[in-house]
């Protein structure tokens, strides 16, 4: 009764995020842009597609569909910031080459459907196919345990746990 009266600080609560792609797993650091390998938009990883679809990592809620199709936010069920960022370079494009498969406020599970592009267009027209995937709250978390991986399959393969703070 006491915690409800003068309020509780919740638990810290673990958040296992999964692969957005099929591909090649690529360190943060070793992204071909500074805003996302300097970490500018917070911690994270990153995956180089091997096939034009994008899934969700976590279970939650689509918080942003980005208009020109090329970013989706999600708010996990535990709180934590999810941007993913499918190329680089890629707002240019202005949404070509891309259907998005959610709106703002659905909810997903991983491995939900979110994004399918042309592989082949974004490899010509864009920086680099690498998609970031980032945590852009980094006062959310407490503590990110990286899952080491090489080759990834979307929806399936652990990436990382992240503590998001009670």
């Amino acid at each position: 009764m006491f915690k409800k009266l003068f309020g509780s600080k919740s638990e810290p609560k673990e958040v296992m995020i999964k692969s957005p792609a099929t591909g090649k797993f690529v360190d943060l650091k070793d992204v071909p842009d500074p805003t996302f390998s300097e970490k500018m938009m917070g911690e994270g990883f990153a995956v180089e597609p091997s096939e034009g679809r994008i899934v969700s990592p976590v279970k939650g809620k689509v918080s942003q569909v980005f208009p020109t199709k090329h970013a989706v936010g999600i708010k996990s069920d535990e709180g934590l910031d999810v941007l993913i960022h499918i190329g680089l370079e890629t707002v240019a494009l202005n949404g070509e080459g891309f259907t998005t498969h959610v709106s703002e406020g659905d909810k997903v599970n991983p491995g939900d459907l979110l994004v399918e592009f042309t592989l082949a267009d974004i490899k010509e027209k864009a920086k680099s196919l690498i998609t970031p995937v980032v945590f852009t709250e980094g006062e959310q978390i407490q503590d990110i345990t990286a899952h080491a991986q090489t080759e990834v399959t979307a929806g399936e393969t652990d990436m990382a746990t992240v503590t998001v703070k009670g």
